[in-house]
């Protein structure tokens, strides 16, 4: 049984050494070749790659790989891995979709409908316009649409593994819904983000796939290779800031950076947590300094001290949430002196626990 699991990349990187798994460049028409298969070969839409981001990759894999069993598609950051923190061999995989139809990431659950978490980053429109396109043209879907939509679940990142009859059938239902959507789509005013629209869509569209056809998923954990070089210099710029005490500066310039790449915050590009820390440490200590006129940002030594004491706080708050706070963390507590401001953030961040 032949097993590919194709990793979408648009930039040079050291892959798996696995030979099951492929370097693809995505969007490859018209850009340097980094030496990889490219998805501008055969059957192809490489060049709508600002649209379609990675799932110019999904269709170039459905259209020209018919000598593929099993069919998978990946990011050269992010790997589906098994529990030993590693990624699939094809036996694994092949032992999996004996009793499985698909693998894919683990469910995410969001802080709200998904409805409302896409209008919040993207233009609501665009969702509202495939429920239009389901509901005329694939009405067996629409009535799960409706419903997932105003769930708090979806599946992320594109990535699925499973057998080549099934790979291919979900992208086809995926494309014929997004190439009649394509001519009634209005992209004035996107900026290279938020055009990628397509590709945001297509991670709820795969939950709708699963659940209408019935299929038994295999949701593995994701292995991040390193972080985006974009989030470590926000996290830099955010420590300098947070260090000199310019707090409404750190906020400003971070609110700016997140109506450019609201992405940001999300688990693929936020690996460790950071950046929601470092979000939670500005607003605990402008607040000490409104109530108390000091706060714990005038004792630290430095930022990872600081980022040491919150993780500390947030463990304490959880705890204490759960009834379950030891007498170790109650004197950390007073030795420390956290303050009521400091708990009373961490404990609606641990609110959700």
């Amino acid at each position: 049984m032949k097993t590919r699991i194709y990793v979408c990349t648009h930039k040079p990187f050291e892959p798996p050494k696995d030979p099951i798994y492929v370097p693809l460049q995505v969007g490859k028409k018209g850009k340097k070749d980094l030496g990889y298969q490219g998805d501008d070969t055969g059957d192809e839409i490489s060049d709508k790659n600002c649209y379609y981001s990675e799932l110019t990759g999904l269709y170039w894999v459905a259209a020209n790989c018919p000598d593929v069993d099993i069919k998978g598609t990946c990011h050269y950051r992010r790997y589906l891995i098994n529990e030993q923190g590693k990624a699939y061999t094809a036996k694994e995989i092949e032992g999996i979709l004996e009793s499985h139809d698909i693998m894919t990431t683990k469910t995410l659950t969001l802080r709200s409908a998904y409805y409302d978490g896409f209008g919040a980053n993207h233009n609501r429109k665009d969702l509202d316009l495939t429920g239009e396109i389901l509901k005329k043209e694939f009405p067996d879907y629409y009535p799960v649409f409706e419903k997932l939509v105003h769930e708090n679940h979806t599946y992320f990142g594109n990535m699925i593994i499973c057998k080549r009859e099934l790979f291919d059938a979900y992208v086809k239902w995926l494309f014929d819904i997004f190439f009649r959507m394509e001519p009634l789509m209005d992209f004035t005013g996107y900026d290279d983000y938020h055009k990628r629209v397509f590709g945001f869509i297509s991670e709820f569209l795969l939950k709708v796939y699963i659940v209408v056809n019935g299929l038994k998923v295999h949701e593995s954990m994701v292995g991040m290779v390193g972080e985006k070089k974009e989030t470590i210099e926000v996290k830099n710029r955010l420590a300098d800031f947070i260090m000199k005490k310019e707090l409404p500066e750190a906020k400003e310039y971070f609110m700016e950076f997140v109506k450019k790449r609201p992405d940001i915050l999300m688990e693929a590009s936020d690996v460790n947590g950071e950046l929601k820390l470092a979000m939670q440490i500005i607003t605990s200590c402008e607040h000490e300094y409104e109530a108390y006129g000091k706060s714990v940002l005038d004792k630290a030594g430095s930022y990872g001290e600081l980022m040491e004491y919150f993780e500390r706080v947030n463990r304490v708050a959880v705890s204490e949430k759960l009834g379950l706070l030891s007498e170790e963390d109650r004197q950390w507590t007073e030795r420390y002196g956290i303050t009521d401001v400091a708990m009373e953030i961490a404990s609606m961040l641990a609110g959700s626990v």
